[in-house]
C-alpha cells in the first residue's frame, strides 16, 4: 500500500523529517520525507495496510515540537517500489 501525504502546520524546524524517518524505520515503512517552499512537509509511505495506518496516526500529530493543523491525503498514484526511508533535501 503507497500513500502520499502533504502535513501542514508548525513542522519545518522541529525535526519533523528526522522524526518521520525514525519511526518509518521503527515501523518498518519505506519511502521519503521532504521539506516543501511552502512550509509544509511532503510524504510517501509504503507499507502493509497497519503499517500505514500506525503512520498515518504518527503523521497527525509528529514530533513533540511539531504543531500538525491539517494532514492531505494526495491522490496522486505512487507505484515505484521503494528501498528504506529517506530525507530528501
Amino acid at each position: 500500500m503507497n500513500k502520499k501525504y502533504k502535513i501542514i502546520g508548525k513542522v519545518q524546524g522541529v525535526f519533523f523529517r528526522k522524526s518521520t524517518q525514525e519511526k518509518a524505520q521503527e515501523i518498518g515503512i519505506k519511502g521519503w520525507v521532504k521539506n516543501e517552499s511552502d512550509g509544509s512537509v511532503l510524504t510517501v509511505i509504503q507499507g502493509s495496510e497497519g503499517q500505514v495506518k500506525l503512520m498515518e496516526k504518527w503523521l497527525e500529530k509528529g514530533p513533540p515540537r511539531a504543531e500538525v493543523k491539517e494532514i492531505l491525503l494526495l491522490n496522486e498514484g505512487y507505484d515505484l517500489r521503494l528501498e528504506g526511508f529517506e530525507i530528501i533535501h
